[in-house]
This record gives C-alpha cells, sequence and structure tokens, in this order.
C-alpha cells in the first residue's frame, strides 16, 4: 500500500488555523458519536438499526447525522440493496480503519488512565 501524501496548500493542513481544512476535518471526526460509531463499524458492516442499538443513547437524529457528516468525509460507505424495503449497510472504508486504529488508542489511554483522571477530579472538586 502506497500512502498518498497530501498535495493541497500547506494551510489547509494547520490545525491552528481557523479556516483549515484539517481543522474541519478535525472537529467533524472529534465527537462522541463519531469515535462510537468508528468504533463499532470496526466490528464489520452493520445494518443502521444494529448500529444504533450498540450505540447506546444514540438518537436516531444524531446517527442519520453523524453517518452522513462520516460518508462525507469518506470515513464511511452506505450501501443501498435494491430490495423492499430497501436495506442500507454501513462499513468503514480503508482511511475510516486507518482512524479506528487511532480511535483503539484512545481508548487503551483511557482505561489505563481512568483511575488518574477520577482522582485528579475529586482532588480538583473538592
Amino acid at each position: 500500500m502506497v500512502t498518498e501524501q497530501f498535495t493541497g496548500s500547506p494551510l489547509d493542513a494547520d490545525l491552528s488555523r481557523a479556516d483549515s481544512l484539517a481543522r474541519e476535518i478535525f472537529s467533524d471526526i472529534a465527537n462522541k458519536w463519531a469515535l462510537l460509531i468508528i468504533e463499532t463499524l470496526g466490528e464489520g458492516t452493520l445494518r443502521f438499526s444494529v448500529l444504533r442499538d450498540r450505540i447506546e443513547g444514540i438518537s436516531h437524529k444524531m446517527l442519520t447525522q453523524n453517518l452522513r457528516m462520516l460518508e462525507r468525509n469518506g470515513l464511511v460507505e452506505r450501501t443501498v440493496h435494491p430490495t423492499v424495503p430497501p436495506r442500507v449497510e454501513y462499513t468503514l472504508t480503508e482511511p475510516g480503519l486507518a482512524l479506528r486504529e487511532t480511535i483503539d488508542g484512545m481508548c487503551a489511554w483511557t482505561q489505563r488512565f481512568l483511575g488518574d483522571i477520577e482522582h485528579s477530579r475529586r482532588r480538583f472538586d473538592a
């Protein structure tokens, strides 16, 4: 596999700039629902209803909005099967799978330091 390098303007890849494309993408994927959707789809292709059932607390509207955003950014692929009623499935693309590896690292970090964070919160709130 050959990794393609970003060939646009360096300003588009600068997270410190408010108008950069990279910052816009980061803002899209750095929300709790997007991270949970990507993590859940990492288990394999899922139908909308199964995905909703596996992500506790997500509403139909939020799942729809986040799936559309992830599809727009090329992280999720939506497949509509021509059946009655239509069967729609979602799966991670190659960039989505690569992002899941990062999310898995964040999950491992959370598990490792959860006790430390809880202790710090209690101390701060006291």
